[in-house]
């Protein structure tokens, strides 16, 4: 149930294998809100976008949503967040959640979310370190 909700509290970020096709680098994207604290990095390993260790993310998921579909998908994001607190994944300083390990999620949208305490659009929001938005970065291969 956990990894269709983008909530993988198994697996961690390993080396990547050997193969004979030369990977695609995904530079580290950085997620930045200083009212509430966020400063989260995440890079794109496979298939999963995996919020970095030490990252630092919303202590808790307070926004409930007007309508009803709205109110669901926000369930979800404060399940997952929560989910982490309690299992470890964040753990809460002095008002600001600390990841304590890389966490994947199925994509930079979800990681968002749980990083900013609010539904996000992961492609516009995370920012790679030339200035660009992740949604640049991966729209680059498909051209």
């Amino acid at each position: 149930m956990l990894p269709v909700l983008g909530v993988n509290a198994i697996r961690v970020r390993t080396a990547p294998a050997a193969s004979s096709v030369a990977p695609v680098d995904s530079p580290v994207f950085t997620l930045t809100n200083t009212k509430y604290g966020v400063d989260a990095r995440a890079q794109q390993l496979g298939d999963e976008f995996t919020m970095l260790a030490g990252s630092q993310v919303v202590a808790t998921w307070a926004r409930t949503g007007t309508s009803e579909n709205t109110q669901r998908s926000y369930a979800s994001y404060r399940a997952q967040h929560r989910k982490l607190i309690a299992d470890g994944s964040i753990e809460v300083r002095g008002g600001v959640g600390i990841l304590t390990r890389d966490v994947p999620f199925g994509s930079p949208s979800t990681a968002a979310a749980v990083a900013l305490g609010r539904s996000s659009n992961g492609r516009i929001e995370w920012k790679s370190p030339d200035g660009g938005t992740y949604g640049d970065w991966e729209n680059r291969g498909v051209e």
